[in-house]
């Protein structure tokens, strides 16, 4: 009984903690943004105007040094490499998967997918959210649609990315593992040499969930992004295909290649529970959104100047109080606030 108490009054005491606002405590809308957060399992916020913060708070698990789990959020890293693989000449988006993997070519719908059919999640294949396979599993796994037909959820299809990718860079004479290629090329000239990247038991680096970072860590990427994918002016991908990242495809005119768009979503709605088009015209037309599961966010809206993350804790407790609660996340309530009372919207 004692210890049932003692769990009870932890359990309020977190539900009850109050925002640490560090940077934006004066502005009306950021401290919009944190109290609407801040029930819904927030941990961290953080909000940057042409790259400098606005808006930083920390709750509950959140720290500015606190990693948390990207999930999801982790398959925007995946469109990125693709540009930067592009680049390299290691690949086009259009080329079947088959000129990579030989077990493809005597299949009748797999011979016919394309690398693009994979980053779009339009490759027919269907796998578990959450149940990442390894390299080999998910290689063999069947398609149930033709390729490019319907838009299907989940991580297998990034899995196959990622063996496509393994293969290309040992076919290159280079170290065949997908992460390290993205640390060379991505990673490390953007300032993110440290960050944690979770594995199958395998050993293969997860393509669709394998991404941990502090909201600062995760901001540099999106930075990067709103930078349209330069450092110092130079370029790290390919420009052209960098812009098809953000183009609807047409699967579902809301998902891009490995990227959320403001768009209807498919008739088949699957994916990260987000209500952006409720925002209808005021959403930004070049607003672009990595989403993970719990409802990590990583949003990008280069004609405002602005990245923003919000980090949250993902526990099966928190998600069952949150339902009883009735505390429902909304990407259009969160961004509404951002742009229309604080100061990212000015």
């Amino acid at each position: 009984m004692r210890n049932l108490f003692l769990a009870a009054m932890l359990s309020l005491a977190a539900g009850t903690a109050r925002a640490e606002i560090a940077i934006g405590a004066d502005d009306p809308g950021c401290r919009a943004a944190v109290e609407f957060s801040d029930p819904r399992r927030g941990a961290e916020i953080l909000v940057l105007k042409d790259g400098k913060p606005i808006c930083e708070a920390y709750s509950g698990q959140g720290a500015p040094d606190r990693r948390m789990e990207l999930w999801s959020g982790t398959k925007s890293f995946s469109g990125i490499m693709a540009a930067a693989a592009v680049q390299d000449g290691l690949l086009t988006l259009d080329e079947p998967v088959a000129r990579t993997l030989p077990e493809w070519r005597d299949d009748p719908l797999k011979a016919k997918a394309t690398i693009r059919n994979l980053l779009t999640l339009s490759v027919g294949m269907r796998s578990v959210v959450g149940r990442a396979p390894n390299y080999a599993d998910a290689v063999a796994m069947p398609l149930v649609e033709e390729p490019g037909a319907k838009f299907i959820y989940g991580p297998g299809p990034y899995q196959v990315w990622g063996a496509v990718m393994a293969r290309k860079l040992a076919a290159a004479g280079q170290p065949a593992d997908p992460y390290l290629y993205l640390k060379r090329r991505i990673l490390d000239p953007i300032g993110l040499s440290d960050v944690t990247w979770r594995r199958t038991p395998a050993g293969d680096a997860l393509m669709p969930q394998g991404a941990v970072m502090t909201a600062r860590e995760w901001s540099r990427f999106g930075e990067f992004v709103r930078a349209g994918g330069k450092v110092g002016g130079r370029s790290l991908v390919d420009p052209a295909t960098f812009r098809q990242l953000f183009q609807s495809s047409k699967a579902n005119p809301a998902y891009g290649i490995t990227w959320w768009l403001p768009h209807p979503q498919a008739q088949d709605k699957q994916g990260p529970n987000s209500d952006i088009t409720a925002m209808g015209n005021q959403a930004p037309p070049d607003l672009v959104v990595a989403a993970g599961a719990g409802d990590q966010r990583l949003y990008v809206i280069p004609s405002k100047g602005l990245t923003i993350v919000r980090l949250a804790s993902f526990t099966l407790r928190d998600a069952i109080a949150q339902r009883r609660e009735g505390l429902k996340w909304s990407d259009a309530e969160f961004l509404r606030i951002l742009l229309t009372e604080s100061a990212a919207g000015r």
